[in-house]
């Protein structure tokens, strides 16, 4: 593919995106067939009259808290579709938003059909990670012309890590390192800008590397029910202790789900799920992140080899994947609180964390 059409194909799903949080359809094609879709959260009732369908699209993983998946169409992994599952927004919502499930206890009976386009039902669900929203969508084959439309190839191009670039770079005095530099890196369809803090001086070994994703709540607010404010300020000061280091600071919060799927994930934490269950029941995957956005930073920082600091042996796996060697595992121990201590056993006995 062309620069230019790759430029053409990010900036279509980047309107798309858009498209999904203001409410209006949308359609988006694939290889296998095209979807007209509607974002469930962003819905309006007339807007539903006017699209006429009330067929919903839903993840994979909600599915399964929806008890689908001993239906056919919904026995593999992947979106479901739901026939004639409701005629208003606030219908779709009990189905689609956990936080409601215990005002809604009974839902369906539901009937589930083919997708009508898998390629096309699958990258709505990205789209709807990447948009902040529910992954859930009114949905109808393809029908009339289309105000806003793009392809699943046009989201896969939107999220090519190589569209990443440096923008700007200057000299940043903190507290770990008054030497620091701060390098941030731009996509040209994301709003997001992910930043690199280079701390010490360079020199012919691998430095000390931390990815941390962005934790509002932690980093800013000083939330007890993380560890993500004190991982990070104790990872600086590690860097500051070593010859030299890198801070890749990802604008991917909560776990790739972004800020206020992850509120909603603290909201099913207060009625008993752990964090691995209150995503799914989000309909959302575990791990969203996308770490090949990490190892595009690092090759443009000019760092192949690294020494990584981190409690996640799978960010080592993953980041080994994208072409950067791990040297090193440096494990990052801090002590826990009232708040978080159930918090870190399930990242300990569910995702496999360890010291």
């Amino acid at each position: 593919m062309s620069a230019a059409a790759q430029d053409h194909g990010a900036r279509q799903a980047a309107r798309a995106i858009d498209a999904l949080r203001r409410g209006w359809p949308l359609r988006v094609t694939g290889a296998d067939g095209a979807l007209d879709l509607l974002a469930v959260e962003s819905a309006r009732d007339d807007t539903l009259a006017a699209f006429a369908s009330g067929d919903l699209l839903l993840s994979g993983e909600r599915a399964v808290t929806l008890k689908l998946t001993n239906q056919r169409a919904a026995a593999t992994p992947g979106p479901v579709r739901l026939a004639d599952a409701a005629d208003r927004v606030a219908a779709a919502l009990a189905i689609a938003d956990p936080a409601l499930d215990l005002a809604n206890p009974l839902k369906g009976p539901f009937h589930t059909v083919a997708t009508g386009g898998d390629a096309a039902a699958a990258a709505a669900m990205t789209m709807a990670r990447h948009a902040g929203l529910l992954p859930a969508f009114f949905v109808r084959g393809a029908a009339g012309e289309a105000e806003t439309m793009c392809s699943a190839d046009d989201v896969a191009t939107l999220l090519d890590p190589a569209r990443l670039d440096i923008a700007a770079r200057a000299r940043l005095p903190v507290a770990a390192s008054e030497t620091a530099e701060i390098v941030a890196f731009r996509s040209p369809e994301e709003a997001s800008d992910h930043v690199a803090l280079v701390i010490g001086t360079r020199d012919r070994d691998p430095p000390v590397v931390r990815l941390h994703s962005e934790c509002l709540t932690g980093d800013v607010l000083g939330s007890l029910k993380c560890d993500c404010g004190p991982q990070l300020h104790a990872a600086l000061h590690a860097m500051a202790d070593a010859p030299w280091g890198v801070l890749l600071y990802l604008r991917q919060e909560g776990r790739g789900i972004g800020l206020v799927n992850k509120l909603r994930a603290y909201a099913l934490q207060d009625q008993g799920y752990d964090t691995v269950d209150a995503n799914l029941r989000l309909g959302f995957p575990i791990e969203a992140r996308d770490f090949a956005i990490a190892a595009r930073m690092l090759e443009l920082l000019n760092v192949p080899r690294i020494r990584l600091m981190t409690n996640n042996p799978e960010k080592v796996a993953r980041l080994e994947k994208e072409g950067v060697e791990v040297v090193e595992r440096l494990p990052l121990a801090l002590p826990t609180n009232p708040h978080n201590e159930h918090y870190l056993a399930t990242k300990r006995d569910r995702t496999g964390h360890q010291l």
